[in-house]
């Protein structure tokens, strides 16, 4: 297997960019060979097949749509209530909307681990620890709620991103009044969120 990381790095950004656009399906190495502008057979090359290039990708993705660190330690010097959670469920948020081929190919990678019995393994085994990471973090850094605040939470947003990114005519109008995303980000918060 060739071994060269910024390669195999932009590989891998375009197999984000063809699941996304093409579905699992449409995800071939030649696929991705042609999104990368490398030669066919160059992915191959990079990967000991299919469900290795899913498993890279969904870590790559989960490195992608991470915080930055600056902004949450801007954010972070706020105080722990509810508004910090607003905050930090906005920039998620934002996140998701600038990134959303990454978005998109995180949910293509749900889709195809229902029909992958070892993808959905690790798959599952990444998406937990994504929810225990921010379960801790919640805790660790004094934010109102316990462990089944953050639960509901990230049901909830997901729900809302996922709608947003994907059939955003849903959203528009539904309260009125309420903008889509942030107004319905701060109405998630105000209902999941305790006060203090």
């Amino acid at each position: 297997m060739a071994s060269n990381p910024e390669r195999r790095a932009a590989l891998v950004d375009a197999g984000v960019e063809v699941l996304a656009r093409e579905g699992a399906r449409g995800l071939t190495f030649r696929a991705v060979d042609a999104a990368a502008g490398v030669p066919v057979g160059t992915a191959s090359n990079y990967f000991g097949g299919r469900d290795d290039l899913l498993r890279q990708i969904d870590a790559r993705l989960h490195r992608r749509l991470a915080p930055d660190p600056e902004v949450l330690g801007r954010l972070m010097r706020a105080p722990k209530d509810r508004a910090l959670v607003t905050a930090l469920m906005q920039d998620l948020m934002t996140r998701m909307v600038r990134d959303r081929p990454g978005f998109l190919a995180l949910l293509e990678l749900r889709l195809e681990a229902t029909r992958r019995p070892g993808l959905r393994a690790s798959y599952t085994e990444s998406v937990r620890g994504q929810l225990e990471y921010g379960m801790g973090f919640h805790r660790e850094a004094g934010l109102p709620g316990g462990d089944e605040t953050v639960v509901v939470l990230y049901l909830a947003m997901l729900g809302l991103i996922v709608e947003h990114l994907t059939l955003p005519g849903v959203l528009d109008g539904v309260l009125p009044e309420v903008q889509v995303p942030e107004g319905l980000v701060e109405r998630v918060v105000a209902v999941v969120v305790p006060e203090a």
